[in-house]
């Protein structure tokens, strides 16, 4: 009997970890090794409902997605929908990407950690002027607490203004979605006007 219980038992928590999200071995290595030692049975558990199990333990995270349908399958509803991302949102995320592709081209396995105001700065450059700095910066908080929430960045403890660059979003942004994206922020720049405001996120 303790054979035929192991397995549910093991994949219980890691199980539900994944319903809720991304699950990261730095977050909660027991949670992490749970998920390793019962992957094969969550995969088959998952597949049923639509889902598969994206797992990279190199890099030490894992999530689910839309599995799709093999041919002459029809698709089931999406248990995971798709977010759709305001351009101030993905603007950030694709600037966080090239920076963590830039600490691969030199090299540097270290953790890419930033503090508010580089990203700031970072950001700051596509949009025209802002009259208040202050409340431009307090928006881009705001669209960086909504990445955190989609599990791409952390902010770290006790610093409040400094987050980390997880490396999961190189799973999530690859070369093509940096590319539409530049080609769809090239014509933003080319239809925003040096007197126009930033744009509100309506995400």
């Amino acid at each position: 009997m303790d054979d035929l219980k192991t397995p549910l038992d093991t994949m219980a928590r890691p199980l539900i970890a994944l319903m809720k999200g991304v699950v990261v071995k730095e977050n909660d290595l027991k949670l992490w090794e749970q998920l390793l030692d019962s992957q094969v049975v969550i995969r088959d558990y998952v597949r049923v409902m639509g889902l598969e199990l994206l797992l990279d333990e190199s890099e030490g995270y894992a999530w689910l997605r839309t599995r799709e349908p093999v041919e002459g399958e029809d698709p089931l509803p999406r248990l995971v929908g798709r977010r759709q991302l305001s351009y101030p949102v993905s603007l950030i995320i694709a600037i966080l990407r090239k920076k963590l592709a830039e600490t691969d081209v030199t090299g540097d396995d270290s953790r890419l950690i930033l503090s508010l105001e580089e990203i700031s700065d970072a950001v700051k450059v596509f949009f025209p002027t802002a009259a208040n700095e202050a409340r431009m910066v307090d928006k881009i908080n705001t669209h960086l607490n909504k990445i955190a929430d989609m599990g791409f960045i952390r902010r770290l403890k006790g610093q409040k203004d400094t987050i980390e660059v997880l490396r999961i979003v190189k799973a999530f942004v690859d070369a093509q979605w940096l590319s539409e994206f530049d080609n769809r922020l090239k014509e933003y720049i080319d239809q925003t006007s040096p007197d126009e405001a930033a744009p509100e996120d309506k995400g």
